[in-house]
């Protein structure tokens, strides 16, 4: 299958290998876990607002896990039931492609100029590499071998356009030249999934194949037997997209792209950079730039390329990006940079401490960022008003700005957790980072407070005085009787009569523990003048915790 050019001739579909490590999220879990290769294992995806634990779904398996039955989509109590030895993992991209760094690393020695689409995938181009070692058959096993190496166990596939060759490397094989339309057309058409590249695209791609597949389009033939215009007409971009995968043609046609010069933008860092957590910070305010260039100038770049130099070298990583969802925001540009630091820089630290005679890689003295492969993608008006206007972005200059001068830390963001009282359902930590709370906020907290929560936190408890009708401190014994109803609080050298209140609801946290743990009991009071407080009584002593509006 070809492409017809501006002037009628056809551009034959890029040759591509595809180097796929199976079940590549589970496999970077259990390594960070420092569990063993072979027990059944799944990867839970991330939690959605407001959800449970149990109803969280599973996004990656372990070979061991699907032979007992546990399979993508389950939700976790299902995979439970399938099997109840299974070990569950927390998704976690950062993990993923900092510990595939190895793997790319290993796989440039064979061929050069690969592209990471997502951790656990590489894409390189074939033709070169094929001649230099004889046929594709032994560039694969080439590869296979370097990863071997590299202590991880990989699978190769070569073909036509981007998904053939990435699902003719899920199941090891090369597909001819000018085979990959035939070994398409009888794929389902959910395979589209494997090849995406942004884990935000997913949804979208899925959401569209469950379209198709009610309209009749089961097979990955059924869609590419449409016609291509009218498939753009009525699915857009996306559809565009995966109508030239299906048919085993590249992912952008060379035929619509005008000549781009690639945009870029750098940073010297002084002091030199040793830690990922220095290194991102600069690197976010890069990601920022290049993507006000890309809106600036209305295109979309197919490849991200990230260039780090140090004092003794230059390290350098190309990832591709999924144009047809409308290429990378600011935040996803800044993640991909921050998940490669963190695969240089602890990949250096993990050489320091290894065998004798590892190189050492010296702290990053120079980011560049480049976004290549340009091609237009439709101009950006920004808005009159709202969080396009650029308030918000002066807003993120100005914390930038007092970050710089006084610390990562100086600069702190709210983040929801877990928890059965307002103190512990906030964490504060840096602004830019995005940090996993220790107190999950969608698992259950049995004997949380009711909604809604307070609307003002107390920076420390206040002590106070709840009253009954006769003036006598009002007490809330084991089993939770009151000795008299509210009737009036001392607080805050004021005192104020309760017009409502409700109550009290016990709280008794790590009972087990040596030191008892926590126990107290919570009342919300209504006073005269309109403001509801939250009490809380420890040990017969009663504090004020927050405001209620």
């Amino acid at each position: 299958m070809s492409t017809p050019g501006p002037h009628g001739t056809r551009h034959a579909p890029t040759r591509t290998a595809a180097l796929w490590v199976p079940d590549w999220p589970v496999v970077a879990a259990l390594a960070a876990a420092g569990l063993d290769a072979h027990v059944p294992a799944a990867v839970l995806g991330a939690r959605a607002g407001g959800g449970t634990t149990a109803g969280r779904s599973v996004v990656a398996t372990s070979a061991v896990a699907r032979r007992a039955g546990v399979r993508r989509g389950m939700r976790r109590r299902q995979a439970q039931e399938a099997c109840p030895d299974l070990v569950l993992l927390e998704v976690d991209d950062e993990r993923d492609a900092r510990t595939f760094e190895p793997v790319a690393a290993a796989a440039e020695t064979v061929v050069a100029g690969l592209e990471i689409a997502r951790p656990g995938l590489l894409l390189l181009p074939a033709d070169g590499a094929a001649r230099y070692h004889g046929s594709e058959p032994a560039l694969a096993e080439a590869l296979a071998d370097a990863v071997a190496a590299a202590g991880h166990e990989c699978q190769v596939g070569v073909a036509d356009g981007l998904l053939a060759a990435v699902l003719a490397a899920r199941s090891d094989a090369v597909v001819p030249p000018g085979g990959s339309a035939a070994a398409l057309a009888a794929r389902p058409v959910g395979e589209l999934v494997h090849a995406v590249c942004d884990p935000g695209v997913v949804a979208a791609v899925r959401d569209a194949v469950g379209l198709w597949w009610r309209l009749g389009l089961h097979t990955l033939g059924d869609l590419a037997a449409l016609p291509a215009a009218s498939v753009a007409a009525r699915f857009g971009d996306l559809g565009a997209w995966a109508h030239r995968l299906a048919r085993g043609e590249d992912e952008r046609p060379p035929a619509r792209r005008r000549l781009e010069a690639d945009l870029a933008v750098e940073t010297a860092l002084d002091p030199p950079a040793d830690r990922v957590d220095v290194a991102a910070f600069a690197a976010r305010r890069l990601a920022e730039e290049l993507h006000a260039l890309l809106v600036a100038h209305g295109v979309a770049c197919g490849r991200l390329r990230i260039t780090a130099r140090t004092t003794e070298g230059e390290l350098e990583r190309c990832w591709r990006t999924d144009t047809a969802a409308g290429g990378l925001s600011a935040a996803r540009i800044t993640d991909r940079v921050r998940w490669q630091l963190e695969g240089w820089l602890t990949d250096a630290a993990r050489r320091r401490t290894g065998t004798a005679g590892s190189p050492e890689v010296a702290p990053v003295v120079h980011l560049a960022l480049a976004a290549e492969d340009v091609a237009p993608a439709g101009t950006h008006q920004p808005a009159l008003w709202g969080a396009d206007a650029g308030q918000d972005e002066r807003a993120r200059q100005a914390l930038d700005r007092v970050q710089g001068l006084l610390g990562g830390d100086a600069v702190l963001t709210v983040r929801r957790a877990g928890g059965r009282d307002p103190r512990h359902r906030v964490r504060l930590v840096p602004y830019g980072e995005e940090a996993v709370v220790d107190r999950p906020p969608d698992r259950p907290w049995p004997g949380a407070l009711p909604s809604p929560a307070p609307a003002t936190l107390l920076p420390e408890p206040a002590p106070a005085r709840l009253l009954d009708a006769a003036g006598t401190d009002v007490v809330v014994d084991a089993r939770l009787g009151r000795s008299g109803d509210p009737h009036r609080v001392r607080w805050d050298d004021q005192e104020h009569r309760v017009v409502g209140w409700a109550g009290p609801w016990p709280l008794a946290e790590r009972w087990w523990a040596p030191d008892g743990g926590t126990r107290r009991v919570h009342l919300q009071a209504v006073l005269d003048d309109g403001r509801g407080l939250l009490l809380a009584q420890t040990a017969g002593a009663w504090t004020v915790e927050a405001l209620y509006d």
